[in-house]
């Protein structure tokens, strides 16, 4: 295309579209009519330019191109499992997370008949054993296979460590020498209500107090991820952004290696149990902010996973939302494709510089364990969700056929296999546990009670 042609139109600076829109408002306030504020404390303003950067923002490294279509398959029995994988794979999926809870899987039969050089297997161990992983290490050395152990996500998700603090972090030492990588699941801070900024924080100061305690400080360990992705689509898209900045951060001060991988999936928050198949548009929205925020790994959440058991239909659905997103949307054909776009850069950079300042806040405060024995992280979070609560209470925040438009005639009390609410289990823990809980949880209970 020819450049004479923009030749013939003068630049616009930013303070000349703001006249404009502030001369079409006819008197209104600017700020009060356009601008609005996030949970984020982050103002969101009606259009972005280059003014807004002292320089543009550099090219980002991620490769957008290369992500990987994962299934989530939990080993209750490993024949059963890996059939099931292999399925899985036949069917499309690229790479395969086993949930492993005990030590006497066996992992040989498990990965059985599985092409190593073509599929990649995450292995999530709910359990806490340095036998274990030096029997998978002679395996996983000939493979594409993450071992993934976070004791740190155990203490939040359960109140105790495994054993104990001092034995935990040894063990978790040693591991982290033979896997030469190590896992920061920060899911559950986003399912129990924290804001991005929160997440982003805390999941910094969650790889902190590992780094404090390895000795194997090289430029080869290898950090990985696990993050659950929301509804507001591009403010997710600069969250995935932002983490991948300030881990650059954070690996710096400790001259290890900068690039981290990033396994995403769909948050539990906002899924609901009445109008089930609208949980489909937010899982489909939720893998796009994923993709385009540069996740490595994605695992989709089943339409039906919070009330029915693993099942066939589910699962099928799920992988082939993320079949569509690649190959019929074009989702993999551009390496950095949110790159350029002043809006998500801005948010990238609020973000992340919102998050740092918290994330120093806490370990001027004694660090991430301290504070979560203190009770001061668990307090936040309960406080942001409180406040995102309230949104949904009050139709602020929509949940489409749950608080806005809801279908009275839909009756799920007969479909309920697995209990889809807050389980209270009264026991002694070290600290008080992090709490997943969804926004529609006590609607639906209501609804369940009142259902002929």
């Amino acid at each position: 295309m020819s450049t004479k042609l923009f030749s013939e139109f003068n630049s616009v600076s930013s303070k000349q579209w703001k006249q404009k829109i502030q001369f079409d408002l006819k008197g209104a306030d600017y700020n009060d009519t356009l601008v609005w504020k996030t949970n984020e404390d982050i103002s969101v303003k009606p259009f972005y330019h280059s003014d807004d950067f002292n320089e543009l923002p550099e090219i980002s490294n991620t490769k957008a191109t290369q992500w990987k279509i994962c299934q989530s398959i939990f080993v209750a029995d490993v024949e059963k499992s890996n059939l099931k994988a292999i399925n899985a794979i036949e069917r499309g999926a690229e790479s395969i997370q086993f949930i492993i809870p005990t030590e006497d899987i066996s992992i040989e039969n498990l990965i059985k008949n599985i092409d190593l050089d073509k599929i990649t297997l995450h292995l999530k161990l709910q359990f806490l054993s340095e036998n274990f992983t030096k029997k998978l290490s002679v395996i996983s050395a000939k493979a594409g296979i993450y071992t993934h152990l976070d004791i740190i996500e155990n203490l939040t998700k359960t109140g105790n460590w495994f054993n104990s603090l001092k034995e935990d972090f040894q063990k978790f030492e040693n591991i982290t020498k033979i896997t030469n990588s190590f896992t920061i699941d920060t899911s559950i801070y986003q399912n129990a209500g924290a804001t991005m900024v929160q997440q982003l924080a805390y999941g910094l100061a969650h790889a902190n107090e590992y780094l404090n305690i390895l000795d194997e400080k090289s430029s080869k360990l290898n950090a990985i991820f696990k993050v659950s992705i929301g509804t507001n689509y591009f403010f997710e898209i600069a969250k995935l952004r932002a983490l991948r900045k300030l881990w650059d951060t954070l690996a710096s001060e400790y001259n290890i290696n900068k690039n981290c991988q990033i396994i995403a999936t769909p948050t539990k928050r906002n899924k609901t149990l009445y109008d089930y198949n609208t949980n489909m548009l937010r899982t489909t929205t939720e893998c796009m902010s994923a993709i385009l925020g540069g996740a490595n790994t994605i695992c989709n959440l089943p339409y039906d996973a919070i009330y029915h058991k693993d099942n066939k239909f589910g699962e099928r659905i799920a992988r082939n939302q993320l079949l569509i997103l690649k190959h019929e949307s074009y989702f993999n054909k551009v390496d950095n494709p949110s790159d350029g776009s002043y809006y998500i850069e801005n948010l990238t950079n609020q973000l992340a510089e919102k998050a740092l300042d918290l994330f120093k806040n806490i370990e001027a405060n004694g660090g991430f364990l301290n504070q979560l024995k203190e009770g001061t992280i668990q307090r936040k979070i309960k406080e942001s969700a409180a406040k995102e609560q309230q949104q949904f209470n009050d139709g602020e925040e929509v949940l489409l056929g749950t608080n806005i438009h809801p279908n009275t005639n839909d009756k799920m009390k007969n479909e309920l296999e697995i209990y889809p609410f807050v389980k209270t289990n009264q026991k002694k823990t070290l600290i008080e546990p992090i709490i997943e809980k969804r926004l529609a949880e006590n609607l639906e209970q209501k609804r369940l009670k009142n259902e002929n």
